[in-house]
């Protein structure tokens, strides 16, 4: 059994033009967490495989202080 590999960098231009689905706001990159993260919706869309999730259903909700 193998490991999946690690989610590969996400393309700066990609992240140039993706906003919040919910607010249409800016999101800022969370490597560590490989999410895409909405301060004004407080939600934190997944990234898998290197591709962003942007469905407000599969987002996770920010914790007070995230």
């Amino acid at each position: 059994m193998t490991d999946a590999p690690p989610d590969p960098d996400l393309d700066p231009r990609l992240l140039e033009i993706l906003v919040c689905p919910v607010t249409r706001g800016p999101l800022i990159y969370d490597r560590a967490k490989a999410e895409l993260v909405s301060k004004g919706a407080r939600l934190a869309y997944p990234i898998r495989a290197g591709v962003p999730i942007m469905l407000p259903e599969e987002a996770r909700t920010l914790e007070e202080g995230e």
